[in-house]
């Protein structure tokens, strides 16, 4: 009996300090293992930061939360050591689970749909933000951190040095989402091929240019043609990298700004207002009012069919053959097998994966043989659009959480985008998500080695890629119509025009449900009348705005080209 007891007394001790071991020598432990001299904080900040943890977290001693994200490199990270450090440090264990991209929203829309509690927390997208305003089912932070969550907020969050709080926060001005890792969309090539003297000089004997970073699609396309069939160190090389297969991914090919980097929509930044890069219009209350050009919509307009077209026409001519049966995770390790010369849509987050020593884009002594740069534009781009498309993955609280998971999931979420842990975890992923990180010390020292990462996102230039924005209402339902339409146009099923078409017209059928459904409130959409193309343009211009634009007839512009070099050294002023 006595030892019933003293076993029971033990099992309540444990309970109610969550760990006998939780506290600041397991920080320390944590912070000399793991963290070093790789943190913006000195180790008497990083240690104080510690203990408003341990002290915010006793409340919470000895309860288990769930957690989940995609499966990313960094999100590994925070799953294997971050997770296992918190529980340490803390007492309250936190299960990170990884899954795959649409599994989350599925858990997502499951837990909305429910009201099960499902995750205490999830990472996801922040293409998700028009989504989560309108359907006003997670916990819009700004009110929480004021609030209910005011206890369990870190005085050194210090919300001001994310860098993408702009793409998590609604027209309303609150914040909805805590952005925990970022990567963007860019233009990759060799850049030890385009230093090459010959090519340099048949280039330019050839185009009458320099050979050089492209700043618009004319001149993507003539370096495509001139480095196709070329023979470089002995083997054919392409000049272009894309994929084509009709599969789920082929919607990110698109939804992630392509028709912006084409022209598609309006001036604005991080979104075109108040036609968005989907083409989706919004009123001046920002209510969905339209996506196709019938309705002042630019899902199917010029711009949009160009850059469909543009697509199909690279992908057949410049890239090579098994690429237009490939899907986005197979085509993403070709550039860094040594034959390819270029590449117009690159994600950053495959950077660790292009410098990795001993492959044939890494030169010995570790540096790349590659560079990344500014992507180039489209016929119908304009000054003050979006340039590209940056993917947010963000911290978000459901509603439907009961408030003390919340709160424990939200120290998580606080602890894992730390200043204490941020330069750490940032190395680990290349996913940066603070002004403080990008500017370390450590990131000057690495940057030779990432190929232009460090520059792009010290550079002004970084503010044009942003990640879906407000005017899409529910971005599950909407996101799923582009591969089907596009794969369309990529199998020869249907004209781009046609597959354009169609995917505006699905677009607003759900515009349509959710309007009759009401589920939006006064910010759901109310359709447009239907006016021909001419009427739209002219409205739209004379409000002071672009889109829908009128067909260009000579969508061949005059190439223009910059030298790589010059480009970072001018960012640098």
């Amino acid at each position: 009996m006595r030892r019933h007891l003293l076993t029971t007394t033990a099992a309540m001790l444990l309970a109610l300090t969550g760990s006998a071991y939780a506290g600041m020598e397991e920080a320390k432990t944590f912070l000399d293992a793991e963290i070093g001299d790789l943190s913006t904080l000195s180790r008497a900040d990083q240690e104080k930061e510690m203990q408003w943890y341990i002290d915010a977290a006793k409340p919470f001693a000895g309860m288990e939360i769930k957690v989940v994200s995609e499966t990313l490199t960094t999100h590994e990270y925070e799953s294997k050591v971050l997770a296992k450090a918190f529980t340490d440090i803390t007492g309250i264990k936190v299960t990170h689970d990884l899954i795959g991209e649409g599994d989350v929203v599925e858990k997502l829309q499951t837990q909305m749909q429910s009201g099960e509690n499902i995750y205490d927390a999830y990472v996801n997208d922040s293409d998700l933000i028009g989504t989560h305003w309108r359907y006003q089912q997670v916990r819009n932070l700004t009110d929480w951190m004021a609030g209910e969550g005011k206890d369990v907020t870190s005085p050194t969050l210090d919300i001001k040095d994310f860098i993408g709080t702009s793409f998590t926060t609604a027209p309303d001005k609150k914040l909805y989402q805590l952005p925990t890792q970022q990567f963007a969309n860019l233009y990759w090539f060799r850049y030890d091929w385009f230093n090459d003297e010959k090519n340099k000089a048949d280039f330019k004997a050839k185009y009458g240019y320099d050979l050089g970073v492209p700043v618009n699609w004319s001149a993507y396309e003539d370096i495509a043609e001139f480095f196709t069939g070329r023979e470089i160190d002995g083997k054919k090389v392409y000049g272009h990298m894309d994929y084509g297969k009709k599969d789920p991914s082929l919607g990110w090919r698109f939804t992630d700004a392509w028709l912006s980097m084409a022209g598609n929509g309006d001036k604005g930044l991080p979104n075109g207002l108040p036609v968005d890069e989907w083409g989706i219009k919004v009123n001046e209350k920002s209510q969905p009012v339209g996506s196709c050009v019938a309705r002042g919509g630019d899902t199917n307009g010029p711009a949009a069919v160009y850059s469909i077209v543009k697509y199909l026409d690279w992908l057949k001519a410049y890239a090579p053959p098994e690429a237009q049966g490939m899907t986005f995770g197979e085509a993403g390790p070709v550039p860094a097998q040594g034959n390819v010369a270029q590449q117009i849509f690159w994600y950053t987050a495959f950077t660790a994966d292009a410098v990795k020593k001993g492959l044939p884009v890494v030169n010995e002594d570790g540096t790349p043989k590659w560079r990344m740069a500014p992507s180039p534009h489209g016929v119908y781009w304009k000054d003050g659009m979006k340039l590209g498309y940056q993917d947010v993955g963000a911290w978000t609280l459901m509603k439907s959480t009961p408030e003390k998971n919340a709160k424990a999931a939200w120290l998580y979420a606080q602890f894992v985008t730390s200043k204490t842990v941020d330069v750490k975890k940032s190395h680990v992923g290349l996913t940066l998500i603070r002004e403080s990180t990008i500017q370390d010390k450590s990131f000057t020292k690495r940057a030779p080695e990432l190929g232009g990462l460090v520059e792009f996102y010290r550079s002004p230039a970084r503010v044009q890629w942003s990640p879906t924005g407000t005017n899409v209402p529910d971005y599950p339902k909407l996101a799923q119509l582009w591969w089907q339409a596009v794969g369309d146009a990529a199998a020869g099923n249907k004209t781009p025009q046609e597959a354009m078409d169609s995917l505006c017209a699905e677009q607003e059928k759900v515009l349509q449900r959710l309007q009759r459904a009401g589920v939006q409130g006064d910010i759901g959409p109310v359709l447009a009348e239907e006016h021909d193309i001419e009427y739209w343009n002219k409205d739209a211009v004379g409000k002071g705005n672009i889109a829908p634009q009128l067909k260009i007839e000579n969508e061949k512009e005059k190439p223009v080209t910059v030298n790589y070099d010059e480009l970072v050294k001018s960012w640098q002023k």
